[in-house]
């Protein structure tokens, strides 16, 4: 084995002679090679130490310790990903027919999308509401909702994923109750709720609380879903909203981990033992378009994820340091226009979460630059990932880019990167002081701006956009659309439920809840699910906690 000076020794000699005679014919297509998040690439890569020497340490095996390259030994030989498209629009009944739809089409997980009004807590009758029900997402105001939307779904088969952060209690307390409604026992449930509250204060607002009393909510999960729902992931800490917000990859990572650190802070701080809990953590990033540095980075966060449980928090169970993640496909990389391409940007970037080790993934559709996604354009999403998982190739070894020189490079220098980022943000006092003082949403921003200008002065390349662009008609292309009259069926249907309530039980209920939030001590869970057994509605629970917890003022950032 050659030394690391006489390896380095010969690729100067390489680059001083034969890349530059090569050079001198063929000139290199830009002056400077660099990853989407400006990570610079050199011309090849090479072993710049011996590999025997770091191997065990840095990569390993997969399924071991510190889960580079993947969290289950055998990975996608024995299981494959989760194929979980992402839906819901409109009212329950609309969005019960597209699950079904996916499910008959292959997919082997459920995704819900909830409209803006449920996110943020307000019934679908108040005036707040107005313009938004239904529109990027259904639209849930009871229990009765939920009955409907996952109505002939078996629970004890389907695993679910639910999109929803600050009411996330609410939310799993109705599909406790409809798995009860199935006989299902909440300890059969299998799902996710994203439950990630800190994300949204600097990517993508759909917060109600303030931060102390939104962590006091999610520790009560965590504690909630240790003792009765063993199979239920508690939280999804979200990459993808920060990436989408104008991250780059070292930033989605490094942000995503101060959270984290932050959540699992907080979970011990209320007195729970970090393995029993952390193994119920789960993670939510985007794919991009940069196939190698994406498929770094997975690596990187699986690794970098290891050291903090292991090294900061004396995790123990080996499940504990184990970064499991879902996968969306980069939505701000779809292009309204020649929207055709955007299949091709979705193929690429399940590439990147399959070879980069996801267990579960949604793919985008080609036509949701311009509205929500039709059917078609979801059954070609569907395809792309049952395609790659069975004609390709790809899943039949693991890591099948580990050890790639020009890999393992990427995943050490983004590695080090996310490091430099926790680093600060720890001297800063945590991710609560960073996001209060606006130092990650500087830091987003500005990563936005430098990404926008390479696009605008045509130094990045968005093909048809600002290169091989053509004169388009516009496409008869199905486009779905959620009508206003959904907001009028959903308030006739809300109507009808509070009239046949027992409305002094949902008040009775609603006065427990409070006290309970009143008490630090008390956790939230089980008042939670008594009320919304009566049928209290989201807004009406929402509006208990507003009352006693208050409301977050954004701190904006210039």
């Amino acid at each position: 084995m050659a030394k690391e000076n006489d390896i380095k020794k010969h690729y100067q000699n390489w680059k001083n002679h034969t890349v530059a005679k090569g050079t001198s014919r063929f000139p290199e297509r830009k002056k400077n090679f660099k990853t989407t998040s400006g990570i610079p690439i050199d011309t090849t890569y090479f072993p710049r130490e011996d590999p025997r020497e770091t191997y065990l340490e840095k990569l390993s095996f997969p399924g071991t310790y510190p889960f580079t390259r993947g969290i289950q030994p055998t990975m996608y030989r024995s299981r494959l990903w989760t194929m979980r498209q992402y839906a819901g629009f409109g009212t329950a009944e609309e969005s019960n027919k597209r699950y079904k739809y996916l499910l008959q089409q292959g997919q082997t997980g459920l995704s819900i999308a909830f409209d803006l009004p449920t996110q943020l807590g307000y019934d679908s009758d108040d005036p707040r509401s107005e313009g938004e029900v239904g529109k990027v997402g259904v639209a849930i105001d009871t229990l009765k909702d939920m009955e409907i939307l996952l109505d002939g779904i078996p629970l004890d088969k389907v695993s679910t994923s639910m999109t929803i952060n600050a009411p996330a209690a609410i939310l799993l307390a109705m599909y406790i109750l409809v798995g009860e409604k199935q006989n299902v026992p909440r300890e059969k449930l299998r799902g996710t709720i994203q439950n990630d509250i800190l994300k949204e204060y600097v990517a993508r607002g759909t917060y109600i609380f303030p931060p102390k009393p939104s962590l006091r909510i999610i520790t009560n999960i965590f504690e909630f879903c240790s003792k009765e729902m063993p199979n239920w992931n508690t939280i999804s800490i979200s990459g993808y909203h920060i990436r989408e917000a104008g991250a780059n990859a070292i930033q989605e990572i490094a942000f995503t981990m101060a959270n984290a650190i932050e959540y699992v802070k907080s979970a011990i701080s209320a007195g729970l033992d970090v393995d029993t809990f952390a193994g119920r953590l789960s993670f939510f990033f985007n794919a991009h378009n940069d196939l190698f540095e994406e498929v770094a980075k997975f690596r990187a966060a699986r690794r970098v994820w290891a050291k903090i449980m292991k090294e900061k928090f004396g995790a123990k169970n080996p499940r504990s340091m184990m970064l499991r993640f879902h996968t969306q496909t980069a939505g701000s990389t779809l292009t309204a226009q020649q929207p055709d391409n955007n299949v091709i940007r979705v193929t690429i970037q399940t590439l990147a979460a399959v070879l980069g080790g996801t267990q579960s993934l949604h793919t985008n559709s080609k036509d949701e630059a311009l509205g929500l996604p039709s059917e078609e354009s979801v059954r070609i999403a569907l395809r792309t990932q049952q395609i790659v998982a069975h004609e390709s190739g790809v899943a039949n070894t693991v890591d099948p880019l580990g050890g790639s020189y020009y890999i393992e490079y990427l995943t050490d220098e983004i590695e080090k990167r996310v490091w430099d980022y926790l680093t600060k943000i720890e001297k800063m006092g945590g991710v609560i002081k960073a996001i209060e003082s606006g130092f990650i949403q500087k830091e987003i921003q500005d990563s936005a701006f430098e990404y926008q200008k390479e696009v605008e002065s045509g130094e990045r390349i968005i093909v048809g956009v600002n290169k091989f662009r053509i004169e388009e008609e516009p496409k008869d292309l199905e486009i779905l659309k959620v009508k206003p009259e959904v907001r009028i069926k959903q308030i006739e249907k809300l109507q009808e439920v509070k009239k046949n309530r027992n409305n002094s039980a949902v008040e009775e209920k609603l006065k427990q809840l409070k006290a309970c939030a009143e008490n630090e001590n008390k956790n939230l869970m089980p008042p939670i699910i008594e009320a919304v057994k009566e049928y209290a509605t989201i807004g009406e629970i929402c509006g208990v906690l507003r009352e006693v917890f208050g409301e977050y003022k954004e701190n904006i950032v210039i």
